[in-house]
Formats: structure tokens, C-alpha cells, sequence
């Protein structure tokens, strides 16, 4: 089933605040908001040195442990 976007929204928050506490997550979701951000050019520099096959590896493993 998909998540409505306000469900996303507050597993993308709760899940930066266990990452970084709620200090940092506060930093980096004004960094986000005040900076230009194209994700399209940074979704391909992202795994720009790996290749699909790696890419797909990693994907089925998370898969696999979530």
C-alpha cells in the first residue's frame, strides 16, 4: 500500500531526527529549504561511480533486511 505524502513527510522527519537528533535535523531541513536543490541532477550524481548491477544489489539487500 502506498504512503499519502503527509505519512511521508512524518517518516522523513522522524527518521532524520533518529538520525542526526533534533538539533541537526532542524540544520539540515533549513539547509534544504534555503538552498536551490535540483533533485534530478542529484538523484545522478548520487551512485555516479557505481554501477547498475551494484546499484541493484544494494536495493535487494535493504529489501531483504527491511
Amino acid at each position: 500500500m502506498m504512503m499519502t505524502d503527509t505519512e511521508i513527510k512524518l517518516k522523513g522527519i522522524k527518521t532524520l531526527i533518529k538520525a542526526l537528533g533534533i538539533v541537526e535535523a532542524g540544520r539540515f531541513i533549513a539547509l534544504m529549504s534555503t538552498e536551490p536543490f535540483d533533485y534530478t541532477v542529484w538523484q545522478r550524481n548520487l551512485w555516479a561511480d557505481e554501477s547498475t548491477k551494484e546499484i541493484s544489489n544494494k536495493a535487494m539487500g535493504y529489501r531483504k533486511l527491511h
